[in-house]
């Protein structure tokens, strides 16, 4: 069996307004997530669901988490492969749907990496490597819904070259 590892956090409820929950427009959904020497972050729930929409909430979370899973796993796979990874930007997007019961879930997190690696010839191993990392990703394997890859890659134009792209 493998290694066990335990993450702790604590979450904290930072707006009662005085009157605490006696009406569902009567609070802020306000709260702070800390981890030991961490900076706090400041969540609320959706704008939609009366939340702050400067502040996170746990459906950008925890599309946020699978994008940094497999950006991790990712970058790792690649410099243990000889891929030379010189940027990476991922334009992540998750899709929930409400039940009528008000409750909801996602129903897909699609991931669109845009990766530029050193040479043309790391192409091809760069984009094989996203199914490996897909695989990896210890947040992906503990969600009950697809997360989808749309990767695109480019290698570094030499000046005066023209880039070389994946699809």
């Amino acid at each position: 069996m493998g290694r066990t590892h335990t993450y702790r956090t604590v979450t904290t409820w930072t707006g009662n307004l005085g009157h605490g929950t006696t009406g569902y427009r009567s609070y802020e959904r306000a709260h702070e997530t800390r981890a030991e020497g961490r900076p706090a972050l400041e969540g609320s729930s959706d704008p939609t669901f009366r939340g702050d929409p400067a502040r996170w909430n746990p459906e950008l979370l925890l599309v946020a988490s699978l994008s940094q899973c497999h950006l991790l796993w990712y970058l790792s796979l690649c410099a243990t492969s000889g891929v030379v990874v010189l940027d990476y930007a991922d334009d992540a997007a998750g899709e929930m749907v409400e039940s009528a019961d008000g409750g909801g879930r996602f129903r897909t997190v699609t991931l669109r990496p845009r990766v530029v690696v050193a040479a043309a010839d790391m192409i091809g191993l760069a984009e094989s490597l996203h199914d490996e990392a897909a695989a990896k990703c210890f947040i992906a394997a503990s969600v009950n819904f697809p997360v989808r890859h749309e990767p695109v890659t480019t290698a570094r134009a030499e000046p005066g070259a023209v880039a070389v792209e994946s699809a």
